[in-house]
């Protein structure tokens, strides 16, 4: 069986953070900026960041598990 876990929290994750999406932190004008859909490597390294700790946290620590039968 195949554990589809990992890759769509990946996925999910992936789609949510990306920055200037739905918010940017830190962001280009201000602090924290919603929908601007701009970016700067700043924004790109936080967010980063973010990913990885909330994906490690869901895999690793809650053990979300998805089985295709």
């Amino acid at each position: 069986m195949a554990d589809w876990g990992p890759v769509l929290i990946g996925v999910v994750l992936f789609v949510l953070l990306q920055p200037g999406l739905l918010f940017q932190f830190p962001g280009n004008s201000r602090q924290l900026e919603f929908g601007s859909l701009k970016t700067n490597g700043k924004a790109i390294a936080v967010h980063t960041l973010i990913f990885f700790a909330l994906y490690a946290i869901l895999i690793l620590a809650v053990h979300v598990h998805i089985y295709a039968g």
